[in-house]
């Protein structure tokens, strides 16, 4: 029997196989995390070094697999956010002010409306203004200013009113 046929009748086999093979991967350099995406899902792998133990999230459809364990990796769905968040529209450098020294477009305690700006995020050397797709008082600023931040990554949490 071929793995595609394999991959066809147990998909959980086939993720755990991938699992395995992304960990031999990783092993094998001085990486201490990989990230691997296909559509909606998403798994990433770390070395012991880099967490205090070996933890893979998978999200993605349900269908992915069912939470579960298998040789010390953890495999489910990745932690859901406590509270709504305004999540990142695309991969780039987050601001949270129009310029250097300005005042935020929103703090912790700040209302905010849909479609109101909540920050900058430059990408390819555009700045993207970012809105909110929430009404609520901040909660909290999840991302830093001058940081990093992926698509569909949490940008700021609001307690919805």
């Amino acid at each position: 029997m071929t793995e595609t046929n394999d991959a066809v009748r147990d998909p959980d086999a086939s993720l755990l196989g991938l699992v395995d093979r992304l960990t031999a991967i990783l092993e094998r350099t001085e990486l201490d995390e990989l990230e691997v995406e296909a559509g909606a899902t998403s798994i990433v792998v770390r070395k012991p070094s880099a967490i205090q133990s070996p933890v893979v999230s998978v999200g993605g459809d349900a269908s992915a697999g069912s939470s579960g364990s298998a040789g010390g990796v953890a495999v489910g769905p990745g932690p859901s956010p406590a509270k709504p968040s305004v999540k990142a529209p695309l991969t780039g450098i987050f601001y949270s002010s129009p310029s250097p020294g300005a005042t935020p477009y929103v703090a912790v305690g700040d209302h905010v409306s849909a479609g109101q700006v909540i920050g900058l995020i430059e990408a390819m050397k555009l700045f993207n203004e970012i809105k909110s797709d929430l009404s609520g008082r901040v909660a909290r600023i999840v991302a830093d200013n001058g940081a990093l931040v992926k698509a569909k990554q949490p940008l700021l949490e609001v307690d919805p009113q």
